[in-house]
């Protein structure tokens, strides 16, 4: 029965390093069933029951990376079915069939044509089917198989990064962690020990060790020291085969930087400093450094500074610069030569951050003692007292002694001082002082009202050494006398009813008046009010001393009356209570005002009270009656005035337009400018402003235009004209006909000639008068008669 035949496939592996137990098996583990039955042992002897196949084949294998000459054998197909008479023919399909695998159609042998790697592509699933050579017609239907790529061991093992960089504390205990360094193999993982790591150190002993399975780098020595190596550099490196003979292999770099800890306590490099300070130093000024040194770095290197003993523990401060990292120590108060010339500090520097773990290396501070010398120099004067105040009286006289101000050299040659006054403190001068002693003197009398302190600044400066000087300020106040006499502390002014006699009098105050006095509280108050002793039985008013600084007027009589006398003038003497007294005399306005039946005033007027009086109001209503009538008249007088015509030209001596004025002497031309006045050429009414004109009534007022006048003094004649031309070209008063002007200076010399036009028709002169066409409408007329011959031309 041939349709039941089946085919079977051989594989053929030619030059394949395998072990032939793991080929069999493979080779077991992958034949199809067929449906006819035949019998085969299994295990223990069980006979099994299994079809028959139409293929017999197992997975092929190829070995990766082959370089021989010849193609590499794959395996070979064969069918039951074929006799050897070629009449069946073999067909290869899939993956890489015709380019990388091909197939010998007749003997059904598989080569691969190509070189194969794992790593780019395991395996491969073909199709292999047997048909008729001739009709191409299947014999058997068409079975997949695999055609697996066989790995060797051609990839060394790789890290993940080139170099690695890792950071572990100074002092780490032995076995710490430091960092994990990784590498991968593109061998299979599934087949032998192609990919199988192990890692080791090349480079680093005996600091650091590698795990071999794992890749961390631990610490291998305790108590490593940053001070004294801070990087060091290590090489791993990953062998695969299980680290055997023949693996490959992959290295990488590791930097590994110690960081710091603080495991060392500051220390001076010396034990005393040496420094020294002026006695002419200023507080806070900078004496010396000190620096110790700590070989921690960053907040483990931090170092604080301070003075712990010594005699100068209250002159004397130290500050930490914390860029330097060193103690600066200034002046605090300060020193003086003739008083101590050396003092001692002990300052001692100590780590602001301390770790734990490392106290048992402490402590972790150091002490270094400082001896600074006072250096003398030439010290300014100094003033006994930093301030003075002195007292004077106002009013004394020039040359009064104030008093006196003192200094004295503080250095060892005590230099003679020279005393002087400050002039911006004392712009009056009010003061001068005795260069020698210091006694400060007045120079002119005092006004304590005027200012009550007085504040100047004193100058010691040694004889020897102006530029050594000292200042203090020096207040005097100024002692009050009693030299200003009280006076009202306001213009009063007192309000009295008129009333008649039987009227009772009031208890009630007409005013109650007060003092003020300039002087000092000593010399003023308690102030005494009272009246003239000429006056002292004054018949209308009365003056009570309150004693409290006040007093009140009173009336001693009732039936005071405006018709009589409306206004009463009180004098009134104030004294103070200064020794000895002062005393001034005011007077006191008192006006006698109409009232009301509640005592309100109504009126203080005299003039009003008489005219309320004899004027009734209807006598007021006519005399305004009248004066309106007086308005109405005047104003229609003035209406018909105006309505009369008044003749065109008012003959008035002062308003003649025509002035001939006649000189003995002869001009000298346009170059005299003494022989005769441009003014007389001129109106003199118009001098100062504009000249209305009489002989029309103007439509509305002309106001000249300011610069167009030349001044009345100006020589300028060709200015005057132009000036007047430019009036008249303007003036919109101006009558209708042409205004002659008859001058009688002509100057001998001029280049204008004559500026009459009279006879200038009869004379055959060659003038060109065309520029009288630029004058303006008001010589239209004398263009016409004088223009060009060319213009008469044209006209006829």
């Amino acid at each position: 029965m041939k349709e039941n035949y089946c085919l079977q496939a051989a594989l053929v592996c030619l030059g394949m390093l395998c072990h032939s137990q793991a080929f069999a098996t493979e080779r077991r583990g992958h034949l199809r069933p067929s449906f006819h039955g035949h019998h085969e042992k299994g295990k223990e002897g069980q006979v099994l029951q299994r079809s028959k196949r139409g293929w017999v084949w197992n997975q092929f294998f190829v070995i990766e990376e082959y370089t021989g000459p010849d193609p590499v054998l794959v395996g070979r197909l064969h069918s039951d079915i074929d006799s050897g008479d070629g009449n069946i023919k073999y067909i290869l399909s899939g993956e890489g069939a015709g380019t990388i695998f091909v197939i010998d159609d007749k003997s059904g042998n598989i080569h691969a044509t190509k070189t194969l790697d794992r790593e780019e592509r395991a395996q491969y699933t073909l199709m292999a089917q047997a048909v008729d050579r001739d009709t191409n017609r299947p014999l058997e239907p068409p079975s997949e198989f695999i055609v697996k790529v066989q790995d060797i061991n051609d990839n060394p093992p790789e890290f993940l990064h080139e170099t690695y960089h890792a950071n572990v504390p100074e002092r780490s205990n032995v076995g710490t962690s430091v960092i994990q360094v990784t590498a991968s193999d593109a061998d299979d993982p599934t087949y032998g020990n192609s990919a199988k790591l192990v890692y080791s150190i090349l480079e680093g002993q005996p600091y650091f060790s590698v795990e071999a399975q794992t890749g961390i780098i631990r610490t291998a020595l305790p108590n490593m020291d940053r001070e004294a190596k801070e990087e060091y550099h290590v090489v791993i490196q990953a062998k695969d085969m299980g680290g055997h003979m023949g693996g490959l292999s992959g290295t990488t770099k590791v930097t590994i930087t110690l960081t710091d800890v603080n495991d060392n306590p500051p220390k001076f490099p010396q034990s005393v400093y040496q420094m020294s300070v002026s006695e002419a130093a200023v507080p806070g000024e900078e004496v010396g450094r000190v620096k110790a040194k700590d070989p921690d770095i960053g907040e483990n290197g931090l170092v604080t500074y301070n003075i712990v003993d010594g005699d100068g523990m209250e002159l004397f401060e130290i500050t930490t610069d914390y860029e330097t990292q060193e103690g600066v120590v200034k002046l605090k108060k300060p020193v003086d030569f003739e008083t101590k010339r050396a003092y001692s500090l002990k300052v001692e520097a100590a780590n602001v951050h301390i770790d734990p773990k490392f106290i048992s290396n402490g402590p972790f501070k150091d002490t270094v003692t400082v001896k600074i010398a006072v250096e003398d120099a030439d010290e300014p004067p100094m003033f006994l007292a930093p301030s003075y105040i002195h007292e004077v009286q106002e009013n004394a006289a020039a040359g009064t002694v104030v008093g006196r101000v003192h200094a004295k050299d503080p250095d060892a040659a005590n230099s003679p001082i020279r005393y002087s006054i400050d002039r911006h403190t004392d712009l009056d001068r009010f003061f001068t002082i005795n260069p020698e002693d210091g006694f400060i003197k007045t120079t002119k009398p005092l006004d304590r009202e005027e200012t009550a302190w007085l504040n100047i600044s004193v100058f010691a400066a040694e004889i020897h050494n102006r530029h050594q000087e000292a200042k203090v300020p020096v207040a005097i106040r100024v002692l009050d006398v009693n030299d200003n006499a009280p006076k009202f502390a306001a213009p009063y002014e007192g309000f009295i009813c008129e009333s008649d006699q039987t009227k009772p009098l009031s208890n009630q105050p007409i005013v109650t008046i007060s003092a003020d006095d300039k002087d000092d509280t000593a010399n003023g108050p308690r102030f005494i009010f009272s009246l003239p002793p000429e006056i002292i039985h004054n018949p209308n008013f009365t003056v009570r001393d309150n004693r409290d600084n006040t007093a009140g007027v009173y009336a001693r009589r009732g039936g005071f009356s405006r018709q009589k006398q409306d206004l009463y003038l009180l004098p009134i003497v104030i004294s103070d209570g200064g020794f000895p007294p002062m005393s001034s005399t005011n007077t006191l306005t008192i006006k006698v005002c109409g009232c009301d039946v509640n005592g309100a005033l109504l009126s203080c007027n005299a003039e009003a009270y008489i005219l309320n009086a004899g004027l009734s109001t209807g006598a007021l209503i006519a005399i305004l009656a009248c004066i309106v009538i007086l308005l109405v008249i005047v104003v229609l007088f003035v209406t018909l005035r105006r309505q009369k015509k008044e003749p065109l030209i008012v003959f008035e001596e002062e308003d003649v337009r025509e002035n001939i004025i006649t000189y003995d002497d002869e001009g000298g031309g346009e170059e005299d400018t003494e022989a005769f006045d441009i003014a007389t050429l001129q109106n003199p009414d118009g001098i100062n402003g504009f000249i209305p004109r009489k002989d029309i009534k103007p439509e509305y007022q002309y106001m000249p235009r300011p610069g167009l006048r030349p001044a009345p003094n100006s020589v300028d004649v060709d200015d005057f004209i132009n000036t007047r031309i430019q009036e008249a070209d303007n003036d919109p008063t101006a009558p209708p006909y042409d205004s002659i002007q008859i001058y009688g200076y002509e100057g001998r010399g001029s280049v204008a000639g004559s500026l009459s036009s009279l006879e200038s028709a009869t004379t055959d002169s060659d003038l060109d008068y065309d520029y009288l066409q630029n004058w303006g409408p008001r010589f239209k007329k004398l263009a016409d008669l004088y223009g060009s011959k060319d213009t008469f031309d044209d006209d006829s």
